[in-house]
């Protein structure tokens, strides 16, 4: 995972996942510890679920290195969810400079197009080396996946994508992650790549915790 505390002023270190190496059938083995493999929060997180489903919250970053790995494992994950899980994607802002990737993800979801161009993204970021760190160079990108511009700088600068993406900072804090990619369980519970060790472990963790929520845990 992308740690938060290694992320520089004017950069950042990427550093891989602690415990990569280590086989999975190995991890699988070991009983979930709180304040070992995930955390409980001493204050519940207001939740957008509707009654009776449980929310999991993905945190991440585009420019993350570890997040682009983890999307297909995600993605997959996402596939095999039961009716009464919702999985919610909050991209963090840890510094100023990370706000304009918030209002991207915000500014995909108001059009509708998520679905179509959040793989995108990742791939003009960390296959076609694109920047997209400025609204004029996301306007660029977006014009041509056949978005306007003045429909995009619109959307973009709107209050109401200002103000999710206030509010996805706020969830980071309440949350207080760590590093992305990470993974927020119902309000309660926060877990990511260090501690859980690998990213595949955190969603076993995540999945272990949505069981317990649903028995009243």
């Amino acid at each position: 995972m992308l740690r938060r505390d290694l992320m520089k002023t004017a950069g950042f270190v990427s550093a891989a996942s602690a415990g990569a190496a280590m086989p999975l059938s190995a991890l699988a083995q070991r009983n979930y510890q709180e304040g070992q493999d995930y955390v409980a929060l001493d204050k519940r997180v207001p939740s957008d679920a509707a009654a009776g489903r449980v929310e999991v919250i993905e945190f991440f970053w585009y420019s993350c290195p570890h997040c682009n790995a983890f999307e297909p494992r995600l993605e997959q994950w996402i596939s095999k969810l039961p009716k009464d899980v919702v999985l919610r994607r909050v991209p963090v802002a840890f510094r100023d400079d990370f706000v304009p990737q918030q209002r991207l993800y915000y500014t995909l979801e108001a059009l509708g197009k998520v679905d179509e161009l959040h793989k995108k993204v990742f791939h003009a970021i960390h296959v076609e080396k694109k920047a997209l760190n400025t609204q004029a160079s996301i306007g660029e990108w977006m014009a041509g996946q056949g978005v306007g511009r003045a429909k995009f700088d619109e959307i973009y600068s709107s209050f109401a994508v200002q103000t999710k993406a206030t509010r996805a900072t706020k969830l980071q804090n309440d949350y207080r992650v760590g590093g992305v990619p990470a993974m927020g369980i119902a309000g309660r519970f926060y877990t990511d790549g260090s501690l859980a060790q690998t990213m595949e472990r955190a969603l076993q963790i995540t999945d272990w915790l949505v069981s317990e929520v649903k028995k009243g845990r």
